[in-house]
This record gives structure tokens, C-alpha cells and sequence, in this order.
């Protein structure tokens, strides 16, 4: 959607066909984005797990230190999770291909150690010397549930900070559920597997390709609305949905359908779920009438 945006938006006339490798590299601009703040978030959650090297050094180092201070407790940094990012050849080379490191606030990774080593769970986890893989798996989730996904503030940095995180957020957490899943499959080069990306192109593709045919599809259903006159989005979200119900016999109307209402409900106008609910919902009726659906049902 994004990248049918951008590309909308500067669209000359006339050159549509040579625009389209422009808007494959657009959109894979946007994944890459996406990759590099999955990176980047699980460039965060190291760091607080190895901040606590860095407080048992720096507090062990005072001149009068105290016995807390010679007794930092450095397990987090070598919980499972932390060893098996640390090992990960893909995510190192990631990390420094792109300069992500620079992305990161360390000021921010010290704040966020500095709440967590306060609390209650913490304490409870550094209690026992050592945990079990699923135990570490499983801290390591919740540090970023609580300390990232749920923390009003740390969002409004990442807000400010990092290119592209609101629209990306949800992709974002999707990766790092992933990660903690299947840790052991997730590539840092490659945000989706190759199925989906080929989805993706695929869609952009017949998007760009039938072009004036969708237009001519949905104008009669805008209801006395200029397609100039309706936000760009929906025009763009009604196009995608579509080409799904006519050119993509794997996913089911209703999927579509509801997909695209949350979309727009999300990106645009407060009345544009129930707008583009309703012009799909027509069409879909129109093409089931003349034959055009043909999906292949599931087993």
C-alpha cells in the first residue's frame, strides 16, 4: 500500500509501464526498512541484556566500592537468547553492513536496565545461577513486552527516532514473536520469507499493470463520489482488494475484504473502512453474478 502510494503520488502520464521497476524498488526500499528496525529493535534488547557488564565493571571500579557493587549480577548477559544472537554470523554482518549500531541509544538501553534490574521478575530471575533455555527464551520476551511493545514512552522515542517505526511497528513485533518462536530460522537478510515476497510483487505488479481496468471496475461504485474526490488511499486499498478477488485464487473474499477495511481504518479516513467495506462488498457481489471469482477452496 505504501509503496502503491508513493508511486501514485508520482506517477507522470503516459509512463506507467516505465515507472513499475521504480515501484518494485520502492518496495523493496520498505522491506529493507523494516529489516534493518528488526535489527535494530533486537540490537536493543542485547544491549540491556549486556548493559550488566558494563554496570558490574563500572560499579566494581569505584574507589570505595561497596559490597553491592562488587556483586552485580551478570547472568542476563549470558542468558541462551543473548549467547545465540551473539553467535548469529547473519545478524553481526546485518548489524554492520547497514551502521545499525549507530541507530541505537545507549542511553535509552541504560534507562531501560536500570528499570528492569528493579523489578521483581528480575530479581526472581537472577536468583537461581544459571536458567534453562526455555526460561531465558521466555525473560528475554517479556523484557521486551514490557520494557518495548508496552512502554508508552519508550514508543514515543522510537517515534521520534527511527524512520518509518509507526507504520512498521506491526510488522516489527510480528519479526520478534518470530524470533523468540523460531529462533533458530529467522534470517536477518531477508524480512519475509520468499513466498511472501513474491506475494507482495506479485500484488504491486497486477496493481500497476491493470491500472485504467480497475479504475473503470470501480468508478460506477464510488455513489455520486469523483474518484479525485475520494482520499487517495481508498482508491489505492479498493484496487488492491481487487486484484485479490479476481487474480489471486489462494486467498479467500472474505479475507480480502476484511483485510483491506482494517487498512483503511488504520491509514486513512475515519469513514474509510466503511467506505471501502462497502464498495468491495458490491463489486464482489457483481463478479460472483457474471462468474469472475474463481478461488480455490481450501482442504
Amino acid at each position: 500500500m505504501q509503496t502503491l502510494y508513493a508511486y501514485e503520488s508520482n506517477l507522470e502520464p503516459g509512463m506507467e509501464n516505465n515507472n513499475l521497476g521504480k515501484a518494485k524498488r520502492l518496495l523493496d526500499d520498505k522491506l529493507n526498512r523494516s529489516l534493518n528496525l528488526f535489527t535494530t529493535m533486537v540490537r536493543y534488547l542485547q544491549n540491556v541484556a549486556m548493559y550488566s557488564e558494563k554496570d558490574a565493571s563500572q560499579r566494581s571500579s569505584k574507589f570505595l566500592p561497596t559490597s553491592e557493587d562488587k556483586s552485580v549480577n551478570t547472568k542476563i548477559s549470558k542468558n541462551h537468547w543473548v549467547q545465540k544472537i551473539n553467535q548469529n554470523a547473519n545478524y553481526n554482518q546485518r548489524l554492520e553492513k547497514e551502521h545499525l549500531k549507530e541507530h541505537v541509544d545507549n542511553d535509552l538501553v541504560k534507562k531501560i536496565y536500570q528499570q528492569l534490574i528493579k523489578t521483581e521478575p528480575y530479581k526472581k530471575y537472577i536468583a537461581t545461577e544459571t536458567g534453562t533455555k526455555t526460561e531465558d527464551w521466555q525473560f528475554m520476551k517479556s523484557i521486551w513486552l514490557d520494557f518495548f511493545v508496552n512502554h508508552e514512552s519508550v514508543q514515543e522515542q522510537f517515534e521520534e527516532d527511527l524512520e518509518g517505526w509507526e507504520d512498521d511497528k506491526e510488522m516489527i513485533e510480528m519479526l520478534m514473536d518470530n524470533l523468540f518462536t523460531q529462533n533458530y530460522k529467522v534470517k536477518f537478510d531477508q524480512p519475509i520469507s520468499e513466498d511472501k515476497r513474491q506475494f507482495a510483487e506479485g500484488l504491486l505488479q497486477t496493481t500497476v499493470d491493470k491500472r485504467a481496468y480497475l479504475t473503470q471496475l470501480i468508478q460506477p461504485k464510488l455513489q455520486n463520489w469523483d474518484a479525485e474526490r475520494v482520499a487517495i488511499v481508498d482508491l489505492i486499498l479498493l484496487k488492491m482488494g481487487v486484484c485479490e478477488l479476481l487474480y489471486f485464487p489462494t486467498i479467500p473474499t472474505k479475507v480480502t475484504i476484511n483485510e483491506y477495511i482494517e487498512l483503511a481504518k488504520n491509514y486513512s479516513t475515519p469513514q474509510s473502512g466503511q467506505f471501502v467495506n462497502g464498495v468491495l462488498d458490491n463489486l464482489l457481489k457483481d463478479f460472483d453474478q457474471q462468474g469472475l471469482i474463481n478461488k480455490i477452496k481450501r482442504q
